[in-house]
């Protein structure tokens, strides 16, 4: 399903799939278990071995929500071409704190539980799951990882935790740059990057970037931290969706001049619910469409909380009393609508480049 997605978003027709793009089921050229294996190739993301774009979901709040929430939302994002979602490790809303370890970095329990289960639900179902860690905001619940070595100590509990899955990968902090109790300095970030290699060399790493990355900070993931791709939070305003095809191709472009050239994740762009502008399905679609047109390895239908004016749905950010699928405004079901039947319209994708270029 995802295969045929991808490619009408791009305005090919499934008969002229590349076999090698595909998202493969559980199994094939995986490990010896049969498990999802997620990798890197050049400017693109492989699922047990073959080139895959990402399609995601924000699922913040998934710690929280019922097991029979999350098997039916994870069968509706599967049905509808989705292959990722998001999940905070560290998450609170609405006075509700579903983080699977504490302010310190320690276990807490049942939610680092609930973390291995669902990772573990989406191994089974070939889907992959970015594992978020926060030093926190001013979030209603949420723990704050004051400082590295409670830091240090939430990477070695998640990745611990998880080590036996290969289905997933690690943000480091979110949106690290913003100058609030967010902000993770690169040193910081270099030092968390090498202890989770120490603990999983194979684990993919990545750190987010509250809004475009400026050059000197592109080279200091690139070249400080180590990071396995980048994973811009592209500004929210009613321009971005036009942007994003040449901000992507701006990024290989620069990665190439630095020497090590990684994929780009959109891992959080703009939502309904956030500031003046209400996107509409289109303009999530064209988001979309630009992000791959342009070479991006992934991209993800970000929601939450703070709906237009008289919507009190938290869709992600609050899963415990409704699933996701049942809070979606009418905008966002067309949208997942849109993207399930496709859209025709867009050009061929031009990714910079020859295959071979893209994947030095």
């Amino acid at each position: 399903m995802l295969v045929v997605l991808v490619l009408v978003l791009a305005g090919l027709p499934p008969a002229q799939a590349d076999p090698k793009s595909t998202v493969a089921n559980p199994g094939d050229d995986g490990d010896a278990c049969g498990r999802t294996v997620l990798g890197v190739k050049g400017t693109q993301f492989t699922v047990n071995g073959q080139a895959s774009f990402l399609l995601g979901a924000s699922y913040y709040g998934g710690l929280g929500a019922p097991e029979h929430f999350v098997r039916q939302d994870l069968s509706d994002l599967k049905r509808d071409g989705f292959n990722w979602i998001r999940v905070w490790a560290n998450w609170g809303a609405s006075e509700n704190n579903v983080s699977a370890f504490d302010s310190d970095g320690n276990a807490r329990e049942p939610f680092l539980a609930r973390l291995q289960w669902l990772v573990a639900e989406c191994d089974q179902r070939g889907m992959l799951v970015d594992v978020t860690l926060s030093r926190g905001d001013s979030g209603a619940g949420q723990p704050r990882l004051l400082g590295l070595v409670a830091h240090r100590r939430a990477v070695e509990t998640v990745v611990t935790a998880l080590k036996t899955h290969r289905n997933w990968y690690l943000d480091l902090s979110n949106e690290r740059n913003v100058g609030d109790k967010r902000f993770t300095s690169m040193d910081e970030l270099k030092d968390l990057r090498q202890l989770a290699r120490r603990l999983d060399p194979d684990l993919l790493v990545t750190a987010s970037h509250g809004s475009d990355i400026e050059p000197e900070e592109l080279a200091g993931y690139l070249k400080t931290v180590g990071v396995d791709f980048i994973a811009p939070h592209r500004p929210r305003d009613k321009r971005s969706p036009e942007q994003t095809e040449a901000t992507t191709k701006d990024y290989l472009s620069r990665m190439r001049d630095l020497g090590r050239i990684v994929p780009v994740l959109y891992q959080e762009p703009f939502r309904r619910g956030y500031g003046n502008w209400q996107p509409v399905a289109e303009d999530f679609l064209t988001d979309a469409r630009g992000a791959l047109a342009g070479g991006a390895a992934g991209w993800c239908f970000h929601n939450g909380s703070g709906g237009p004016k008289g919507d009190d749905q938290p869709r992600s950010f609050d899963l415990r009393a409704k699933r996701l699928f049942e809070q979606l405004d009418a905008q966002e079901q067309k949208a997942v609508q849109c993207l399930r039947n496709g859209v025709r319209q867009t050009p061929n994708p031009r990714t910079g480049g020859s295959s071979e270029e893209r994947n030095k």
